[in-house]
């Protein structure tokens, strides 16, 4: 089974940098003016670019490359906590030679199904185990 590891150091206020274990980091942000996206702004983004990857992958391999391709995600939250999405629409848009609606909406489909593993965990109960550990600090020799 594959690991990943993300550490998310706080930074200040409501502001953290998240980085793998390739030393890559993103800024994730509640303070105002934001430097970078809120954690269930990212939770779409890593949906949108998971399909995003897989579909240009698929269309690439049917040798029908896109030009031109976006997706748009748009979520709906609960109004009560934990305020989770309780319906996200996923929107791809994309042109290029020979490439009709109905390759790109099977490359799509074949991504929410079978490939994107953000949508099959969105899809899925996942064991969560939370640990909690004091920090301990590093005493001067």
């Amino acid at each position: 089974m594959a690991r990943k590891k993300i550490v998310v150091q706080h930074i200040c206020g409501f502001r953290f940098a998240a980085e793998n274990e390739d030393r890559v980091r993103v800024v994730i942000d509640g303070d105002q003016p934001p430097l970078g996206l809120r954690p269930m702004e990212l939770l779409l983004a890593s949906l949108g670019s998971c399909t995003a990857y897989d579909v240009v992958s698929i269309m690439n391999k049917k040798r029908t490359p896109l030009k031109r391709y976006r997706v748009e995600v748009e979520g709906e939250r609960a109004e009560k906590h934990p305020k989770r999405y309780t319906r996200i629409v996923v929107r791809h848009i994309g042109s290029g030679p020979g490439v009709t609606e109905r390759a790109l909406r099977h490359a799509a489909e074949l991504s929410h199904q079978k490939f994107c593993s953000v949508t099959a965990n969105l899809n899925a109960e996942v064991l969560l185990e939370v640990v909690v550990e004091p920090w301990e600090e590093e005493t001067a020799s």
